[in-house]
């Protein structure tokens, strides 16, 4: 089950990158039904099926490319959902086991969900709300799948040290009145909070960027750091995060001003973003009693969000390539990832790590020893009188 949802992790992201890039070539209305093509498993290419196609959807002529583009990140996603039916089916089977099983339930109810709302993507036209909540949802089954793994190869972990686990135990159970809290264990207690609400800080920007992407605001303002000159009078945070009336929303819906907005409220939260993980990481690298896998882990995080940071300029500069814009999906997959794996690590840190105050260890086992000593000589062999 561990190597099935190491692969079903794997091929998350690249539905995720995939979706990213079906949205960025203009393609997500690459066939115009669901979840078929056209009425077909595949992009009609023949010119029969190429003229019935076109028939039955004349405002939505076929283009090859474009379709292509939408049916194999429809195949990955199925197959995706495949995979993680499979994962709960195996959950059920074996919870008695001690199996994780309410996440498996968790993320086959995700991948559901997330096919409903890649159908009304569709069926709606690319509404706004829907792209957004479509792009949230990947990136939560992306989540699941990966706090999945870790719960899984902890497990394994544990399992494979169990006699070691058990001398632990026992330790711990003689000790257990002398047990305190170090100052080391405490902070890294406290930052189990501050990770958790960068966690959020976290989702709420990726939530900003799918909604600027799905209103097609990335390239809303081109100059830096902030917009073109005038843009305080153009500002309209009630119009950009509405959703106006219309029967297509490709290519957007709303005003020059409102997507302005959006691009603005946008570039702010990625320096908040920036600055909160910035110092989150940098507290953990340097903080005393952090694991050094908590330590990799936040370089690790640091330099996603360094990458962030160029990768958001560049779209800007750049006019939005695409090579660049999809490696910005896929980096704020990566940051996310850091972070979750961050806050396991910390709740594993701080659950797991029971410090003793030495002082009164070092007492009692003197103590013990001072009593212990003459009964054993006097048990001993000939005694102390030959």
């Amino acid at each position: 089950m561990k190597k099935l949802t190491l692969f079903s992790l794997f091929l998350a992201a690249v539905v995720i990158i995939l979706g990213a890039y079906t949205r960025l070539t203009d393609a997500g209305l690459g066939c115009p039904d669901w979840p078929g093509c056209y009425g077909n498993l595949t992009v009609p290419l023949s010119d029969e099926k190429v003229n019935a196609a076109n028939a039955a959807y004349p405002e939505r002529p076929v283009e090859a490319f474009k379709a292509w583009n939408e049916m194999i990140h429809r195949y990955f996603a199925g197959t995706l959902g495949l995979c993680i039916a499979t994962i709960a089916f195996i959950a059920f089977r074996q919870r008695k086991q001690g199996t994780p099983f309410k996440l498996p339930l968790l993320l086959l109810g995700l991948v559901t969900f997330q096919a409903a709302l890649g159908m009304w993507t569709v069926t709606l036209n690319l509404l706004p709300v829907v792209v957004m909540g479509h792009l949230l949802g990947g990136f939560s089954v992306l989540s699941c799948l990966f706090l999945l793994y870790l719960r899984l190869r902890e497990a394994d972990t544990s399992t494979s040290s169990v006699s070691q686990s058990t001398v632990s135990q026992s330790t711990v159970s003689m000790d257990s009145a002398e047990q305190v809290t170090s100052p080391s264990v405490a902070g890294l207690s406290r930052m189990k909070t501050f990770a958790l609400f960068g966690v959020g800080v976290l989702v709420i920007q990726i939530a900003l960027g799918g909604w600027t992407s799905a209103n097609y605001a990335a390239l809303a303002c081109t100059d830096m750091p902030i917009c073109e000159e005038g843009w305080q009078s153009r500002l309209d945070f009630a119009g950009a995060f509405s959703v106006p009336e219309a029967e297509n929303y490709e290519f957007g819906a709303h005003d020059y001003g409102e997507r302005a907005t959006m691009h603005i409220v946008h570039r702010a939260g990625a320096l908040v973003t920036f600055s909160y993980l910035l110092a989150l990481g940098l507290t953990l690298f340097f903080k005393h009693g952090a694991s050094l896998q908590l330590k990799r882990v936040s370089a690790i995080m640091i330099g996603c969000l360094f990458a962030q940071v160029a990768l958001g300029v560049s779209n800007v500069v750049f006019a939005l390539p695409l090579a660049v814009a999809v490696l910005h999906n896929a980096f704020a997959a990566i940051l996310l990832l850091s972070l979750l794996w961050i806050v396991f690590s910390l709740l594993k840190h701080t659950s797991a790590a029971p410090t003793y105050d030495s002082s009164v260890h070092a007492a009692r086992h003197t103590t013990l020893s001072s009593h212990a000593l003459p009964q054993a000589l006097s048990k001993a062999t000939g005694g102390l009188h030959g």
